[in-house]
């Protein structure tokens, strides 16, 4: 497909998601990347705690947290 046919069906309105490879998609700013941070026992107890209530992940809950208080900061 040509470039002027694809704009012109999306500039319309229409659907172009199967003409799209978003195999490789990335979110720019979005990379993840791996740290290391050290906690007391007792936090990484409550932790296991939280995120057995939940039924998520450690990271998850700890990722969940600090994107809620980053959030309220900015």
């Amino acid at each position: 497909m040509k470039a002027e046919v694809f704009d012109q069906q999306f500039d319309q309105g229409e659907t172009i998601t199967e003409f799209l490879d978003i195999s490789q998609a990335r979110r720019p700013g979005h990379e993840s990347r791996a740290v290391t941070i050290d906690f007391p026992q007792w936090m990484l107890d409550a932790l296991d705690r939280e995120a057995r209530r939940l039924g998520v992940t450690r990271e998850s809950i700890v990722k969940v947290w600090l994107a809620e208080r980053l959030e309220r900061v900015s």
